[in-house]
């Protein structure tokens, strides 16, 4: 196998992974992508399991773009993967593999092509050919609108993503009560995260464009913080987010890092910019303070049980040699050498 190039960008190579985002630019590739992850979305929705606050109709990052993972589709499995690299939309199951490039073409076209190459392996998924949480919902079979794809954009949108993804899992792996897993949801088009103080929460009012109320309603079923990523078009630009969910008294007022963050009325959440981030010596860093100290804030001002919903504090990372062994009584790093199977 030979390793394919990728495009270029600035600030996108292994010492500096935080990319330049050119989101003045983007609006209109972001705006196509976004309708077409919804109908990608849409078919996950009809054949996966339901499962709370609809963590069964996520995206998920992947190193090359965005994926439904498997889908059962009778006894058989069925993936749809977004490739941001090739730039194609993958359909694969256990009898073939069907692509189709992604290019500038429009919602309508992208809609029969996918449910086409569905058909011809065999599986009809009638999905509401409408989208969702957008001002102006068009039918997909009417869209000829939208019907843009700049290959650079997609490409930064993506680069973009999997650095937010990385660390919001970072972020997420040390509390042991409920959390949703890191996920791409294709209707407000964000990569989110929530932990769960294990309480119910008031009955959410609504409010997204073109989305019934019974859609929140379970959404937001028990209080919860949430972290975010959002790849907005407009200033400040993309930006990283964080809001709690009902929010204590005091939470807008709350103390939090990093200089850059702040809380903006309008959306009810904690926002730092990605470009200021960007600027910062350890950009890493920046983000998981601005998520811890939004968290700490939420949780403190509602009163949660944090004692028993954090995972104890650990020693910092041993040093990493070829392989390190962790003392299960010391809890102190061994270092061993030597390939797999030599020990």
């Amino acid at each position: 196998m030979t390793a394919r190039p990728r495009p270029t960008h600035e600030g996108s190579d292994p010492g500096g992974p935080w990319p330049v985002l050119p989101w003045r630019d983007w609006a209109p590739t972001i705006d196509t992508v976004h309708l077409w992850t919804q109908i990608v979305g849409k078919i996950r929705m009809a054949l996966a399991p339901p499962l709370s606050h609809w963590w069964y109709v996520t995206l998920v990052a992947t190193p090359r773009g965005l994926t439904t993972g498997c889908m059962p589709y009778g006894r058989r499995q069925v993936q749809i993967d977004f490739d941001f690299i090739d730039h194609r939309l993958v359909v694969v199951d256990d009898r073939s593999t069907l692509t189709t490039a992604l290019e500038p073409k429009s919602v309508a076209r992208f809609y029969e092509e996918l449910m086409a190459g569905l058909r011809s392996l065999g599986i009809d998924v009638p999905i509401w050919p409408v989208p969702v949480e957008v001002d102006e919902a068009i039918p997909f079979t009417a869209d000829e609108r939208h019907a843009s794809y700049d290959r650079d954009h997609a490409d930064a949108f993506w680069r973009g993503l999997v650095q937010a993804d990385r660390v919001m899992r970072r972020f997420q792996s040390d509390f042991v009560g409920k959390a949703s897993p890191v996920q791409f949801f294709w209707g407000s088009f964000d990569l989110a995260a929530a932990r769960y103080s294990g309480r119910p929460a008031p009955r959410h009012p609504g409010g997204a464009p073109n989305c019934p109320l019974w859609v929140m309603e379970e959404a937001y079923s028990r209080e919860e913080t949430s972290i975010g990523w959002w790849p907005a078009s407009t200033d400040p630009g993309p930006l990283f987010y964080a809001y709690a969910y009902p929010e204590p008294e005091g939470y807008a007022a709350a103390a939090v890092t990093p200089a850059a963050a702040h809380y903006d009325a309008d959306s009810g959440e904690f926002v730092l910019p990605y470009d200021a981030i960007r600027d910062d010596p350890d950009p890493d860093a920046a983000v998981l303070a601005f998520f811890r100290s939004t968290y700490d804030a939420g949780a403190e001002l509602g009163g949660w049980d944090r004692v028993a919903l954090e995972a104890p504090v650990r020693p910092a990372d041993p040093p990493r040699g070829p392989w390190t062994v962790l003392d299960p009584v010391a809890d102190t790093p061994h270092p061993v050498t030597g390939a797999p199977g030599e020990r």
